[in-house]
């Protein structure tokens, strides 16, 4: 991890030294959830108290989502429609003749953008960047009498984002995610001179033995006062920044993009998930000032064998990966640098080499720590169920393909580009022709191939369209939307016989974070075998149709241990296997789930939406990782029970090669990890426990390092009846959070420890619940986890009385 962080420091370092006339705007801003009669009311001056000082703007910082709340709000609709931002900039462009820009790391979904009165620009599609130029509007408003007077020498922008559902538009409002609005991701004032490059293409090429390199260099000149004519030097440099070559060019031709330079190398130092070295591409525009413009690049050659596994730089690389949402709690896609940086350091620690950015392009940052931290990416479009739209939104597919891989193109990380999710999906247009979608699909993936032959494409289950991408992915969800975990094996190979290149993304199920379960694997009882394991639709659905666990299991952690590590075990069998890509590594909200155990979340993650670690979490790190770690399953569990005398099983979680287990200061012996021994990979023991407190503690040895871990829990052997009462306790109070726990009785007082009944916090008084978080700690609904729940309360200093409630139970309070 310490390597980790060093590459990262250095890419911030660089960042900074190239980046000195631009700068984030993240400060001053006023927000207004809602429209305005026209641009003329975010600018007039008007007194504090005034009829013109209304509606009311709220203080916001950048980046801003309209949904940071409501998008996990348990009783309502999250808001769709447009939302305001205004601010006043000091601008002072050190050029002369320069330019003035705003560029946008991602706003959603229609975005305006003033300067006082004048629009300036527009842009539709929330997921790419785009850039304004404000150096007329500037110019004109500074010649104003209001200039000086009224805005005191400050220049007034607004800004109006839409996130109104629209079904020319995509990604479609049918989609399993939520459609944000909002400056939610980073906003930059840039001061470039006359003549700057506008963007710098460069491809870094490696042949298959490793021994011959080249890069070429392609530029796009923004060159809007028509100089016509550029002198340029271009340099390599390694991963120390040391000059390895350099290349004078002149050019009296700025249309369109231009060849600038190629440099050949002997065996460069190859880009890879292990080592991810990267070399940098400086190209300095000699003009009214020297203006810089560098590109981060790495060399590596990739293939997919056909029917046959994954290659990199000559060697099998089995692909292990999981999806990104742009979701958090408490701030929805309005994610700051330094929380994606966690996220992504997260993943890395989990073992991951592979991650499919679902289902849209994603802020910048996150591909540059792909490139940093040896990621592996699948990037796509947001062309994601509802069918096929007419010219409006195959231009905006057409488009945001285009900016995607313009925008991306030098990420030594980006292998895939995709062209679709789950396009066999209709509901948005009374017509759903397949021919129509494969047609657009093939414009689609010629585009892609044109932009950039040395990528491949691909989708994920649209199967009429599985021949035309160069990579499929078929719906594979054995255990949860369809069959049983122990078809996975079987239905891959047989998906993997019938295309060319298989990538197996999307596989997993959901789980209610803290709930625990001493029969996990009850529910398949009950599912009919040998049905295969696709994902039907309906199938997501808690209601009707077949037999399957997303609908009549038990959602618990437990459960979906098994399962991935049933998958992990797998995996390590199937040497012609490409690679897979657990969905996903958080969980996130979405809008067509109301009645999950925490509402509008889709729980599939190894983290909940708040970085807190599931158990899942080090199952994959027991198979991914190198790093010595070991893992008693249960950490959230505080109550076992069973029947006095009663053998329970116990896993460990690790990657050493051996294992110690001691209850309650005894040891029961030391096993051998063996990944084909499921579950645990052998590493369980079946114990005794004692009535009410255990420990359990365990050693684990990896050649002369030894890790530990341990867990305290009780164990119940008195069974329980229905459920008859609610009993609201305070756990915790620090740094004037509360914590409070609500638990569900039956009459004589036994913990209901398989109750999952929905309970609903209330407060009044001083306080405030921490709630619309998405989390299983954070929701004012929530299904009850072994027969409890829990919230935290802020205090502010006062008093409150808090409350549970829960239908046919008496509702119970307690003072804060």
């Amino acid at each position: 991890m310490k390597r980790y962080i060093v590459l990262l420091l250095v890419s911030m370092l660089w960042g900074q030294s190239f980046a000195q006339q631009k700068s984030r705007i993240d400060t001053g801003w006023e927000f207004l959830k809602q429209d305005l009669g026209g641009i003329w009311e975010a600018v007039r001056v008007a007194a504090k108290g005034s009829s013109e000082s209304v509606p009311i703007w709220e203080e916001v910082t950048l980046p801003h989502c309209f949904n940071a709340q409501d998008a996990v709000d348990p009783d309502v609709n999250y808001y769709q429609g447009p939302g305001w931002y205004r601010t006043r900039l000091k601008v002072e462009n050190p050029y002369s003749r320069g330019r003035i820009l705003l560029h946008f790391e991602g706003a959603g979904q229609k975005t305006d953008v003033y300067v006082h009165t004048t629009k300036v620009g527009s842009h539709t599609g929330g997921y790419d960047e785009w850039t304004v130029d404000i150096t007329d509007a500037v110019a004109a408003f500074k010649k104003t009498d209001i200039f000086g007077a009224q805005f005191k020498g400050m220049i007034p922008i607004a800004i109006r984002c839409d996130n109104s559902r629209d079904l020319e538009m995509i990604p479609s409002d049918l989609s399993d995610f939520n459609i944000y609005g909002g400056i939610y991701r980073y906003l930059n004032l840039v001061y470039v001179p006359e003549l700057s490059l506008e963007k710098l293409f460069v491809k870094a090429e490696v042949d298959k033995s490793g021994k011959a390199g080249h890069v070429h260099v392609r530029g796009r000149f923004y060159d809007p006062g028509q100089i016509g004519k550029a002198s340029v030097t271009l340099r390599l440099k390694d991963s120390r920044n040391k000059i390895l070559q350099t290349l004078g060019v002149n050019t009296g031709n700025l249309s369109g993009d231009q060849l600038l330079a190629e440099f050949k190398m002997k065996s460069p130092a190859l880009w890879s998930p292990d080592k991810p070295v990267l070399y940098t591409v400086e190209a300095v525009v000699h003009a009214e000032t020297d203006y810089v413009h560098q590109e981060k690049i790495g060399f590596r050659h990739f293939e997919f064998l056909e029917n046959g596994p994954f290659v990199l730089n000559g060697k099998r690389l089995l692909l292990r990966g999981t999806h990104r949402h742009e979701d958090h709690a408490g701030v929805a896609a309005a994610m700051s640098e330094g929380q994606i940086r966690q996220e992504m350091l997260m993943m890395k620690d989990m073992g991951v080499n592979f991650i499919r950015l679902g289902h849209y392009q994603q802020s910048r940052i996150v591909l540059d720590l792909c490139d940093s931290l040896g990621i592996l990416v699948w990037e796509e479009i947001p062309w994601c169920r509802g069918g096929l739209g007419g010219d409006i939104y195959k231009d905006q597919a057409r488009r945001m393909l285009t900016n995607m891989i313009e925008q991306h193109y030098n990420h030594p990380s980006v292998i895939i580009w995709g062209l679709g999710n789950e396009n066999d999906w209709p509901g948005d247009f009374p017509e759903f022709d397949q021919d129509k979608i494969r047609a657009f699909m093939t414009e689609l993936n010629d585009l892609s191939h044109t932009l950039d032959p040395s990528r491949k494409t691909a989708i994920r289950r649209c199967d009429f369209c599985r021949d035309i991408v160069d990579v499929y992915s078929p719906s594979i969800w054995a255990g949860w939307y369809r069959g049983v975990y122990t078809d996975y094996k079987k239905v891959s190979e047989e998906e993997n016989r019938r295309v060319k290149h298989f990538l197996h993304v999307e596989w997993g199920g959901d789980s209610h974070a803290r709930r625990h379960s001493e029969n996990p694997d009850n529910a398949l009882q009950k599912i009919e075998r040998n049905q295969g394991a696709d994902e039907r639709l309906g199938d997501a659905s808690l209601y009707g149709g077949a037999s399957r666990v997303s609908k009549d299991g038990d959602w618990s952690e437990s459960y979906i241990c098994n399962l991935i590590d049933w998958h992990l075990k797998e995996q390590e069998t199937m040497p012609w296997l490409s690679g897979t890509a657990y969905w996903p590594f958080k969980d996130f909200s979405t809008p067509v789930r109301p009645e999950n155990p925490v509402p509008y979340m889709n729980q599939k993650g190894v983290v909940e939406r708040d970085f807190t670690k599931k158990e899942s979490f080090y199952v994959f790190q027991s198979y991914w990782t190198e790093k010595p770690m070991v893992h008693i399953y249960g950490h959230s569990w505080p109550v076992r029970w069973g029947e006095a005398g009663e053998e329970k099983m116990v896993k460990v979680f690790s990657n050493c090669e051996r294992a110690e287990i001691f209850l309650n200061g005894k040891s029961y012996g030391i096993k051998s990890r063996n990944s084909a021994d499921f579950p645990a990979a052998g590493l369980r023991w079946n114990l005794v426990f004692e009535s009410g407190k255990n420990t359990l503690e365990v050693r684990a040895w990896k050649g002369k390092t030894i890790v530990r871990d341990t867990v305290h829990f009780d164990y119940e052997t008195r069974s329980w009846g229905k459920a008859a009462r609610l009993v609201l306790s305070k756990t915790a109070s620090e740094n004037g959070i509360s914590t409070v726990e609500a638990r569900l009785y039956d009459a004589r007082g036994v913990q209901c420890l398989d109750s999952s009944q929905l309970v609903t916090f209330s407060l009044s008084g001083d306080g405030k619940l921490i709630d619309d978080r998405g989390t299983s700690v954070g929701s004012r609904k929530v299904q009850l986890y072994n027969g409890r729940a829990i919230i935290r309360i802020e205090e502010r200093g006062g008093s409150s009385v808090a409350a549970v409630s829960t239908p046919g139970i008496e509702t119970v309070f307690i003072n804060l």
